[in-house]
């Protein structure tokens, strides 16, 4: 270490953090110079978090030391010695409930450091805003994926009639531990490409503005999982007994775009697709994002959530490790903790 590295990294006020990617969406733990979230339980820690720590999210998310595509999470206590820590999850607007492509890519980090010692050789919890994921290592010696274990994930309604300005188009609305609205693009004649995203952004916040003004959505167990978290929008790709392939993208927050099949909208697509008949507890759903990277989904297990009909979702991918960054804001910036464009 050189003395300009120590003296970095020492400095008050430094937040030192390590970044992975998940399918190519980016995941920013931040492992020093932040208090953690307090609190009982894992959603009194985001409460927590969003009084506290809103103006160190948007230094972590926003330029120059983010970009408007990052997300991230404060590592935290469990709620109990059930799970082995908590993850409170950000965006560059917020603090979201569930994070799959995040919770992927915190137990990697807790497993390639030591962090934790796996449970059961394999295994590794974690408390969410959402609820509880068991993370399963699949370590085959050349590198390790994750597979886990969503929470129940359910459709809340199907076939949601929604005016566009490119018609009427119908939407399921479905948990994954965040609400989401599915559309079918191909039957719009669009396709899930780089080349489109500025349609299918646009086409997001229509639908986005519609089912909020519309539908009241909450979960039943606690009503700060609330409101539409984003939408999906999807194109089959191919479809045999027992295998569905698609595509697809996630638009959440003000526009921002998840660049990995997202993990939490894998779970609530599993939902959807149980729900329509089209996939069982011995399918696979192939589930690309918009840079062709890829997550499968299996359906673990079914149950009810409230005496409605849900699934058990188990979604597999693999994260990478991009870097170590010691994030600084001199007193003297006039840009403060940033700035998004």
């Amino acid at each position: 270490m050189t003395g300009d590295t120590a003296a970095v990294i020492n400095t008050p006020g430094a937040i030192s953090t390590v970044d992975y990617h998940t399918g190519g969406e980016p995941f920013r733990i931040v492992l020093g110079g932040v208090r953690a979230p307090r609190g009982t339980t894992i959603l009194d820690k985001r409460d927590d978090a969003i009084r506290r720590l809103d103006d160190t999210r948007v230094l972590l998310t926003h330029e120059p030391r983010g970009h408007a595509g990052m997300y991230g999470c404060f590592v935290t206590e469990p709620d109990d010695d059930g799970a082995d820590f908590g993850t409170v999850f950000f965006h560059r607007e917020g603090f979201s409930t569930a994070c799959g492509h995040g919770s992927i890519a915190a137990a990697t980090w807790a497993y390639e450091t030591g962090y934790v010692t796996p449970r059961a050789g394999n295994t590794i919890t974690l408390d969410v805003p959402s609820g509880r994921i068991a993370c399963r290592i699949r370590d085959s010696g050349d590198y390790p994926s994750v597979s886990c274990t969503n929470v129940a994930s359910y459709t809340w309604a199907l076939d949601v009639p929604l005016p566009t300005g490119r018609g009427t188009v119908r939407a399921d609305i479905a948990y994954g531990g965040a609400f989401y609205a599915i559309v079918d693009v191909g039957n719009l004649g669009m396709r899930v490409a780089p080349n489109q995203l500025p349609a299918l952004t646009a086409l997001a916040a229509e639908l986005k503005a519609e089912v909020t003004a519309r539908h009241e959505l909450a979960d039943p167990d606690d009503p700060r999982i609330a409101g539409l978290y984003g939408v999906i929008c999807y194109e089959r790709l191919a479809s045999r007994r027992g295998r569905i392939e698609e595509r697809n993208v996630a638009v959440f927050a003000n526009g921002q775009v998840d660049r990995s099949p997202c993990g939490s909208g894998t779970s609530a697509r599993l939902a959807a697709l149980s729900s329509r008949d089209e996939l069982d507890a011995a399918g696979e759903f192939v589930n690309h994002g918009i840079v062709n990277t890829t997550f499968l989904g299996r359906i673990a297990g079914n149950t009810t959530v409230h005496g409605h009909p849900a699934v058990v979702p188990e979604i597999e991918g693999t994260a990478f490790r991009t870097g170590y960054n010691t994030l600084l804001v001199h007193p003297r910036d006039e840009l403060g903790t940033g700035f998004l464009l």
